[in-house]
């Protein structure tokens, strides 16, 4: 599966350039045209690195790698216009991990992107998957929405993973009981609807009328991509 990176940029022209140049090199990449575009994919998707320009129309580039170096430690390459060696600090200093000043050649942004990522491999990162006002912690194996910590088993919340890290894509029954290798899986025998139930009941407004994990009819289950 191709690395995801995100690449925050209004010029179109460049992203256009970066994307193909980066595709050919076996990244996928996605554009965002504004901070806040950008800032909502990175909070919906889990992206491998991003490359963010400094200089937006709606959003101080500073202050966007400072908002999402504090959410993960997802990569982050600065592409800027602007030289002055006292932005590179102050970025370096929020969290980013390099800094390229435009114009740059596509070649020397695909090393420094392979060398961030290089480096991202040898230091986990606490990852929080974030969907709205939903937060899914893996590691701590907590679910929140907004203040409030759902009361989901072990079970329940291996299960919201799985769809969570899916999100958008149809899963039928027979692959989330794959997918879910390892458990127990006499306890989800007959059972995913009864799980996904109770799931609902912690993490929706109204369980009745679902929005973040929605039942497929005749197909299966999706979690909801976009959500407040």
């Amino acid at each position: 599966m191709p690395q995801q990176i995100l690449l925050i940029e209004d010029d179109a022209r460049l992203a256009t350039m970066v994307q193909d140049y980066l595709g050919g090199s076996g990244f996928q990449v996605t554009v965002a045209g504004t901070g806040q575009k950008g800032l909502d994919l990175h909070r919906q998707r889990q992206f491998d690195a991003i490359l963010l320009d400094l200089m937006l129309p709606d959003f101080d580039g500073l202050d966007l790698c400072k908002t999402i170096r504090a959410d993960n430690a997802t990569p982050i390459v600065m592409l800027t216009a602007k030289g002055e060696p006292m932005d590179r600090i102050i970025g370096l200093e929020l969290g980013a991990d390099d800094y390229l000043p435009k114009p740059f050649e596509p070649r020397e942004l695909l090393a420094r992107l392979k060398a961030v990522l290089r480096r991202g491999t040898t230091e986990p990162s606490h990852r929080i998957l974030r969907f709205g006002r939903l937060e899914i912690d893996p590691d701590a194996m907590e679910a929140r929405v907004g203040d409030r910590v759902c009361d989901l088993t072990a079970h329940q919340f291996n299960l919201l993973e799985i769809l969570a890290n899916r999100a958008g894509r149809v899963l039928s029954r027979d692959t989330i009981m794959n997918a879910l290798k390892g458990e127990n899986l006499a306890s989800f025998d007959r059972s995913i609807d009864v799980h996904v139930s109770r799931i609902r009941a912690e993490i929706e407004d109204d369980p009745n009328k679902p929005r973040r994990l929605i039942t497929v009819r005749g197909a299966g289950y999706v979690f909801a991509r976009s959500q407040d």
